[in-house]
């Protein structure tokens, strides 16, 4: 299999950062802890402070507490662990929407109050944005590294087509079958269509196609998960080396689609209102999902999702009416060479 290319090191001074910003939020969380109204006094003028502020505002030194920690966990490889830097980020925009609520709409608090926005989130936006994309554009540059090794690429999606795609293949000829790409298990989207597939699962069936799901995880937590949706495990690929994924040409996501608005207002309905709420990242974060009808050795419909929060319509997919042709001649000879033999 193919060994991904080595991580470039991060520029120091992102290092430098954030050890700043998490010994600033240890220090900051711990005063507001300890001396909860003394600082309260400090933004309020000295004004009387409830109870109920004060076991509040403690509340809220503690999460910046917290924060400060996976802070400095994450200063020893700022692209690796991007995913804290991604969290404080989100934390330091939605800081200073509720500020603005609270002071200008509601009118709940001073505005003496905005000194703690200044340092705590504003202050921080431009070096948290340059190192998520200095994250995300090392990601892309070892993903190139990794598809300029052609041969490699080639014998690794041989030797795992040799070890279980293959078999598939041939019963392609007896059965179509409903490839499905998967993101991440942690992902709302990826919980979101093996719950659809469940649902669905018996229409599939009906369709005279057979389900296989391809994943990127070890196999051990790959049955764990799909077993929670009553999928059956007899027909899933591991793909930790992504070598089906890009044999399928299906890419890894930018930041829009990944994090784009329409991601994010999907997210409400998939993770809040479906309850598939959103787990741990595991695995790779940006590897874009898809869903493909393989039959007779040929993909005949292909659906490769615009951005994370896509779903296919699986039932459509297992049509097989030459209408519905997915792909060019050229294309389907393609896959046919790097992929099914």
């Amino acid at each position: 299999m193919l060994s991904s290319p080595a991580q470039n090191i991060a520029p120091k001074w992102m290092t430098v950062v954030l050890r700043l910003a998490a010994v600033y939020n240890v220090l900051w969380g711990a005063a507001t802890i300890v001396l909860p109204n003394t600082t309260l006094g400090l933004l309020t003028g000295g004004g009387e402070i409830a109870g109920t502020t004060v076991v509040f505002w403690q509340g809220i030194g503690m999460i910046v507490g917290v924060y400060g920690i996976g802070y400095w966990i994450a200063g020893d490889h700022p692209y690796r662990h991007w995913p804290i830097v991604l969290v404080g980020m989100l934390g330091k925009i939605f800081g200073p929407i509720g500020f603005v609520d609270a002071v200008f709409i509601r009118g709940d608090l001073p505005v003496t109050f905005g000194l703690t926005i200044l340092t705590n989130d504003l202050a921080w936006w431009v070096p948290f944005t340059l190192m998520l994309l200095g994250a995300y554009r090392d990601d892309e540059q070892r993903r190139r590294l990794a598809l300029t090794t052609g041969a490699e690429d080639l014998d690794a999606a041989k030797a795992l087509s040799d070890e279980g795609f293959a078999e598939l293949a041939e019963r392609s000829h007896e059965r179509p079958l409903l490839v499905v790409f998967l993101r991440h298990f942690g992902c709302t989207y990826c919980r979101e269509t093996l719950g659809e597939l469940a649902k669905k699962r018996d229409a599939v069936e009906r369709s005279g196609a057979r389900l296989v799901l391809v994943h990127t995880h070890d196999d051990e937590r790959g049955r764990v998960q799909i077993a929670k949706y009553n999928l059956p495990e007899h027909d899933v690929i591991t793909d930790p080396d992504r070598s089906l994924y890009r044999a399928f040409e299906l890419k890894r996501g930018t930041l829009g689609e990944l994090f784009g608005a329409r991601v994010w207002l999907r997210g409400v309905e998939a993770g809040l209102v479906k309850g598939h709420l959103v787990g741990p990242l595991q695995g790779d974060g940006f590897q874009m999902p898809g869903a493909f009808l393989v039959s007779k050795g040929r993909v005949v419909r292909a659906f490769r999702n615009r951005d994370a929060a896509d779903l296919p319509d699986f039932e459509a997919l297992c049509e097989l009416e030459p209408s519905g042709l997915a792909e060019s001649a050229a294309e389907v000879e393609a896959h046919i060479a790097k992929v099914l033999f």
